[in-house]
């Protein structure tokens, strides 16, 4: 018998609610084989390591990590009985090693990348914990990559720089060396009750009723597949990297300083525009994925933390890039203000996911990557990391991704905007996917490069 008002348990271990993003991931459940739950479904990074290693240090320091965060070691029990999550009890992380002998030094980032790519084209199985798993390439003593590769249900792609952080101080310890107290850590699980038992607060009313009012007969904006989808294949998602140039990134960075706006804005309004000029449809809906972390307890915790977000942006009335900037601005901070779980923001606008519905066509998201810090060269006890952010080599068979594109964009260290362009490769050809980096590339370049442009 379990106490009222506390969770239920299952044998010796408790069943704690699902968050709100957890219950995200369940609309598009497709049981153990594909999706969000699948074996594919995972994040790779991957960090320069300059100095010696020490194997059984790091080992111990990945232990250590898989403790102190919950969500590494967290089952997501789902079907038709009781659903919710469970935490399990530490044990210790896969580490395998790889000598990657005879690299030269101008050749070893491009080898790294290719180490990655491997691992990423792997599998991860959901029922095998602890959900964090590393490899380590050793091109000799002093120099090495050490690749993360943990699964999307448990974390996020901020998640994934606070492990390494947090691997870090772990290991600096482990091998002698006196450093900072890592901060307090909220786990994952507490995020979820506070989710819950703040639901129904004015606050989250509030927020409900702007979405209701923004969203009042808007649908998303999809994207026509080249392909039928054939029941009996395997869905494949592949990830195309690519640039643009320094000279398109200043400019972006030039006309939000203008408009007193953000590079991503930017980036949306001129998304937007190109979606009226290839599509006609003028009231676009583009969706996105922030961090979902509002609350500052989140921001050293580990976890499924992510929010999708539709941004509406209405060019019927805009003349020019510049209106449409301004209209992007406008909806992107009203949005962030608003930002909720999409089951909330779903329960407001219940029509908004129509249009994913009709046959041959599949969403996207657009989106640009926010971390809580990049590390570059950072040393931390007697190791230098530095963050492998930069990856330029394209992979035919990737992190899965429900059926669509996502777009994604970093402005990192580089003088050019680096961009990944997820696809289901069983729906979209190769000249598809080029066609729409290149033709977003030109309009992006023209319209941040004049912004008095016509946005027809």
């Amino acid at each position: 018998m379990t106490t009222a008002g506390a969770p239920p348990s299952t044998g010796e271990l408790v069943l704690h609610p699902l968050s709100l993003q957890q219950e995200f991931l369940c609309l598009f459940d497709r049981g153990d084989e594909a999706g969000p739950f699948g074996p594919r479904y995972h994040v790779v990074d991957g960090w320069r390591l300059t100095g010696h290693v020490d194997v059984p240090a790091l080992r111990a320091a990945l232990a250590d990590v898989v403790e102190r965060h919950e969500s590494l070691r967290t089952e997501v029990v789902r079907g038709d009985g009781a659903r919710g999550q469970v935490v399990h009890p530490p044990s210790e992380p896969v580490l395998t090693t790889h000598d990657l002998p005879g690299v030269p030094a101008e050749q070893r980032a491009h080898r790294a990348e290719e180490f990655m790519n491997d691992i990423e084209a792997g599998v991860f199985e959901l029922g095998r914990r602890p959900l964090l798993r590393a490899a380590l390439g050793r091109f000799d003593d002093q120099d090495a990559v050490l690749v993360l590769n943990s699964h999307h249900a448990a974390v996020d792609a901020w998640s994934m720089q606070v492990i390494m952080r947090d691997v870090a101080v772990f290991y600096a310890r482990r091998t002698g060396h006196a450093v900072a107290d890592l901060p307090p850590v909220e786990q994952y699980r507490e995020h979820a009750v506070r989710q819950r038992t703040s639901a129904d607060t004015p606050e989250v009313r509030a927020r409900r009723a702007y979405w209701g009012r923004k969203l009042a007969g808007a649908e998303l904006l999809t994207v026509a597949v080249d392909r039928k989808p054939d029941p009996h294949e395997r869905p494949v998602t592949s990830w195309r990297r690519f640039a643009y140039d320094a000279a398109t990134r200043a400019a972006v960075e030039r006309t939000a300083r203008t408009h007193r706006a953000t590079p991503f804005m930017v980036l949306t309004a001129a998304f937007a525009v190109h979606c009226l000029r290839t599509t006609g449809v003028a009231d676009v809906v583009v969706p996105t994925f922030t961090p979902g972390r509002e609350d500052a307890r989140t921001h050293d915790s580990v976890g499924s933390y992510f929010n999708f977000v539709p941004l509406r942006v209405d060019l019927r009335d805009c003349a020019s890039f510049s209106d449409a900037l301004a209209r992007a601005r406008t909806t992107c901070l009203e949005s962030y203000a608003n930002e909720l779980p999409l089951s909330l923001v779903l329960g407001e606008a219940p029509g908004l996911m129509a249009s994913t519905a009709r046959e041959g066509q599949v969403p996207f998201v657009f989106q640009v990557v926010q971390s809580p810090f990049t590390m570059e060269r950072e040393r931390v006890g007697g190791l230098e990391y530095t963050s492998i952010w930069d990856r330029r080599m394209s992979q035919e068979i990737g992190s899965e991704a429900p059926d669509g594109m996502i777009w994604s964009f970093h402005f990192g260290p580089s003088d050019d905007i680096a961009g990944l362009l997820g696809y289901s490769r069983h729906l979209f050809t190769e000249a598809t996917v080029t066609r729409a980096i290149t033709g977003f590339g030109a309009a992006l370049e023209e319209l941040s490069t004049r912004p008095d442009t016509p946005v027809r």
